[in-house]
């Protein structure tokens, strides 16, 4: 099957199998922030931005992808609202192992996209089904609060013309 793919702002097609994942795809493509932990969404080393929303890539077939945008945690890295996120999870004491990084930044971000004051139960739910192997709930729950916290002061300061 042939398909348009925008890949960390690369759009390009692509022939491939239907049923080949996400994940398989974006590995041949040497995006090696994208792991393959669990192959059944539970463990967040696949993780990437799909259309703006977190989405675990290994169950993700090809075949719903056409003109699709995908981000990876390569180009991600490199955005505000990452090192906003890892400035929350410094102050939290987060201690990321790098194999499950995108998980827990991508379930980060859409708790800072979708929730201007987000509560703890909105974070938890989002790092649920996350296995925590690098580090504990609760520690990154308070990383996704202090990112949030960090992120709406930045934009305050903006909109108030002090930055």
């Amino acid at each position: 099957m042939r398909f348009y793919l925008t890949i960390n702002e690369q759009k390009t097609m692509f022939d491939e199998d239907p049923e080949t994942s996400l994940l398989e795809l974006l590995r041949k493509q040497k995006l090696l922030s994208v792991k393959c932990g669990c192959d059944k969404a539970n463990c967040g080393s696949c993780a990437v931005l799909l259309d703006d929303e977190p989405v675990f890539s290994c169950v993700i077939p090809c075949g719903i992808l056409r003109n699709s945008k995908v981000v990876t945690l390569e180009h991600f890295s490199k955005q505000a609202a990452c090192q906003e996120i890892m400035k929350g999870f410094e102050k939290a004491g987060v201690s990321l192992c790098g194999w499950c990084n995108p998980g827990k930044i991508f379930a980060a971000y859409d708790v800072i996209r979708k929730h201007s004051n987000p509560t703890r139960e909105q974070a938890a739910k989002a790092v649920a089904d996350l296995r925590e192997c690098c580090v504990e709930s609760d520690t990154l729950i308070n990383g996704i609060i202090y990112a949030a916290q960090i992120h709406f002061e930045k934009e305050r300061l903006k909109k108030n013309g002090k930055q």
